[in-house]
């Protein structure tokens, strides 16, 4: 799908077909989206601006080249954007060119924040005079919208963290989750470092209007904050898994006292019972003599007092 947003009598018109290229003119021309393009449209945005568009393959590599270039004509920018899910997070590249005054982007899901976009430009015509302006607005959605993600992330951190103060039953299924959330935190910082990476690349350039220079720095300060934000949730996250792994070692280590208890108190007893058990004369007078059992009875039992009282002093359970 295309959507070709353009300039009209103070207003801002919209084109839904590649076949309305030939009824603009390319000075009026704002914002051009491609939302999955089919060949055609594609071939048309080309021919409309004069350059080429990098395909899905190229837009997700990760050098640095690949996330920003630039050529005679045109600004190519990539950026990721994460789309929260039930339980993980999902990655999609978004392609950027700035070709003249027009700003063309080239993605392959629906994003909420270009739709929110797309209504305010036409609500909102004059805060969008050229598509350098709608291209630092997508950046701001972008980075607020990381910004909730990040807020979320502490929020669950923080339950996480009262589970345990409250002494919760922490399973293999806890650690589980902790290692997904190291998981999103890992690539919510990837992908503000990423934007971080474009918009130091697009101040570099000599094409990008210099009015504009003070925005993108604003907008690099907000990515630093996030970035420690993220690194102090990831230090967090650690910590946690650490109280945790220590816990469990401590039950794990009580249980193991238990039945070390339990062996060393019947250690005794069964001495006891093996040396008049013995199949010699001694143990046929046992055998004829019944007063003598009680006496082992007590035997036992004194000696298993005996051990529980000295552990119990010294306090090793």
């Amino acid at each position: 799908m295309i959507s070709i947003f353009y300039k009209k009598d103070g207003q801002i018109e919209l084109f839904q077909s590649e076949a309305d290229f030939a009824k603009v003119i390319y000075e009026d021309v704002v914002w051009i989206d491609l939302f999955t393009p089919t060949g055609e449209e594609k071939r048309a945005t080309e021919t409309f601006l004069g350059t080429t568009i990098q395909n899905r393959a190229q837009a997700e590599e990760i050098e640095i080249s690949s996330r920003f270039s630039e050529t005679e004509k045109a600004i190519f920018a990539n950026t990721s954007y994460l789309i929260p899910g039930p339980e993980e997070y999902n990655e999609e590249t978004v392609s950027f060119i700035l070709s003249g005054n027009i700003l063309t982007t080239l993605r392959e899901c629906p994003l909420k924040s270009f739709t929110d976009l797309q209504r305010r430009l036409m609500a909102f015509p004059k805060m969008y005079e050229s598509g350098h302006l709608v291209f630092l607005s997508i950046l701001e959605q972008r980075i607020d919208l990381d910004a909730d993600m990040v807020e979320l992330v502490s929020k669950e951190i923080t339950q996480y963290n009262k589970k345990v103060s409250l002494g919760e039953d922490i399973s293999e299924e806890f650690l589980i989750d902790i290692n997904q959330l190291q998981d999103n935190t890992m690539l919510i910082r990837e992908n503000i470092v990423d934007k971080q990476r474009v918009i130091s690349s697009i101040l570099k350039s000599a094409r990008y209007p210099k009015e504009y220079q003070p925005k993108l720095n604003v907008l690099l300060k907000d990515i630093s904050s996030l970035i420690n934000h993220t690194n102090f949730s990831f230090e967090r996250l650690e910590y946690l898994q650490n109280t945790v792994l220590g816990i469990i070692n401590l039950d794990q280590n009580k249980i193991m006292k238990v039945f070390t208890l339990i062996s060393l108190m019947l250690m005794p007893p069964t001495l006891i019972a093996s040396f008049f058990g013995m199949n010699i004369s001694f143990g046929w007078f046992v055998s004829h003599s019944s007063w003598v059992w009680a006496l082992i009875l007590v035997l036992m039992v004194v000696s298993i007092v005996t051990i529980f009282w000295i552990f119990k002093r010294r306090r090793m359970f």
